[in-house]
């Protein structure tokens, strides 16, 4: 992908997402430089209340007219059970994501996420399995339709896929790496002691 004009993602949130992999993406991708939207699935206002409690308040809802998610270069869905399941289940977030995968952006998920990308039917409009991961709880909803692995951070084309709480800096790192270079990736890195 080019590494010209300043990349845009934006960031899913439902109540119930987990928040580590919510602030964790968020903070590396705002530190490389990348303009983040957390955008929550839910439609009234307020703040989100993640998987154990904590509170974010997201910078747009989805439905707000002033947001043009057709302008972003990359679509990212945090796990988080209850949030997993919103987010599979809302039909504007399917559309979306499989927008975006047919435009060849950037679509990455991490954890229970991942069945997201099996909701948006992604794999049907492919001739191969496509290869990911997710958190190991829902491994048995994904390895019918897709090419398991085991690995913390799987891409396949423009899908990056992940683990769980624990795999969230390698997550987050290689989206920058896809969106603004390998370069930007270890200038971020080094100073969180990641590299």
């Amino acid at each position: 992908m080019a590494h010209g004009a300043q990349k845009r993602a934006i960031v899913l949130v439902a109540n119930g997402s987990e928040e580590m992999e919510v602030v964790i993406t968020v903070d590396v991708l705002r530190r490389a430089g990348i303009q983040v939207l957390v955008l929550a699935a839910d439609t009234s206002a307020g703040p989100v209340v993640c998987s154990r409690g904590v509170k974010l308040v997201p910078d747009a809802y989805l439905g707000d007219d002033s947001v043009k998610i057709a302008t972003y270069d990359a679509l990212v869905i945090p796990g988080g059970a209850e949030g997993s399941a919103t987010l599979s289940e809302n039909p504007q977030v399917r559309s979306i994501l499989a927008d975006f995968y047919a435009q060849k952006k950037l679509v990455a998920a991490i954890c229970a996420g991942t069945l997201a990308i099996k909701a948006a039917g992604i794999q049907t409009k492919v001739s191969q399995p496509l290869r990911l991961t997710s958190h190991p709880s829902v491994r048995g909803q994904l390895e019918q339709d897709f090419l398991y692995k085991e690995e913390r951070v799987v891409v396949d084309g423009n899908l990056v896929t992940s683990r769980g709480p624990g795999t969230t800096f390698e997550f987050a790192l290689k989206l920058v790496s896809l969106l603004a270079g390998d370069d930007k990736r270890d200038e971020v890195a080094a100073p969180m002691m990641l590299a």
